[in-house]
């Protein structure tokens, strides 16, 4: 087998092509290198909380302009906004007229946001509750019933508890539609003879449920499942109302001492009131039809 030796012009052409090659990765490393400076690294800028000799005050961060509103915070009405008033109480009155469009629009807010943790009729046995997770608040409650309209849109917005807030979900003109309807809820279940127009004769839900169709017990009195969550370790973390570690009483009279704030029961402080249907309550037990309470275990 014979060796092909390279001749001397080969070779030169070669060694010459790897200078040039070699000069032109030189000369490019250089042009980039130079293009390559610190000037946006270097250049004069403000960090955050640090000072400066720029301003006379050796401050970087500005005083806001005076008299500035951010957007969508232009808040004239502090009421409003907030259920607070000026003196920093929650307040009891509706700042927007209530109407049957603002209760309607109300009662379909409440069904989307309220409804998975409070039901339906407002117990505080949601279908989640249900699951294991813990009591959320009763509407029917001396403790509810009696709190100030600005208190409920303050929970709503704010959250309160275990429950999370929805200011950021629900705009200031639902929360205050579900505050309305809230209170409508609250009227359908302990609803004075007084408040009957004199062309409508008062009816006993227990009447009203058997003529809807309703199981037997349906218009009894309301008590949380046993598979929800009633304490936890946490004595700050206890739901209000109710002793840590301690489950609510279960169903029992109106005006049982025993019951709780969060036990699920209507407890009116007094002697039962004969419930009342005023004109809204056969429409009530028509939404709730298929929200019948769980059966207990035997």
């Amino acid at each position: 087998m014979q060796r092909r030796e390279r001749k001397p012009q080969e070779a030169g052409k070669t060694v010459e092509s790897t200078r040039k090659l070699t000069g032109f990765v030189a000369l490019s490393a250089a042009c980039l290198l130079a293009g390559c400076r610190q000037d946006m690294h270097n250049q004069p800028k403000f960090y955050p909380q640090r000072g400066t000799s720029f301003y006379a005050d050796n401050r970087s961060v500005r005083p806001q302009v005076e008299n500035t509103v951010a957007r969508n915070q232009m808040h004239s009405d502090l009421y409003m906004y907030t259920g607070v008033d000026a003196s920093g109480k929650e307040g009891d009155g509706m700042p927007l007229p209530v109407t049957p469009e603002l209760l309607a629009r109300g009662e379909e807010q409440y069904n989307v946001f309220c409804t998975p943790c409070h039901s339906r009729v407002g117990n505080g046995a949601g279908m989640i509750v249900q699951r294991g997770y813990r009591p959320a608040g009763n509407f029917h409650t001396d403790r509810l019933r009696g709190a100030p309209l600005g208190h409920l849109y303050s929970v709503i917005a704010n959250g309160y508890g275990a429950m999370p807030e929805y200011g950021s979900q629900v705009t200031m003109e639902d929360r205050w539609a579900i505050v309305a309807y809230i209170r409508a809820l609250q009227l359908s279940q302990y609803a004075d003879a007084s408040v009957v127009p004199p062309n409508q004769h008062p009816q006993d839900l227990h009447e009203i449920a058997a003529q809807q169709g309703m199981p037997p017990g349906f218009a009894d009195a309301w008590a949380l499942p046993a598979t929800a969550v009633y304490g936890t370790p946490d004595p700050n973390a206890g739901i209000p109302g109710q002793s840590i570690n301690t489950p609510p009483t279960g169903a029992g009279n109106h005006g049982s001492a025993a019951a709780t704030s969060n036990s699920g029961v209507r407890n009116s402080g007094g002697p039962p009131q004969t419930p009342v249907n005023t004109g809204g309550g056969i429409r009530l037990e028509q939404q709730i039809q298929h929200e019948a309470p769980p059966k207990s275990p035997n």
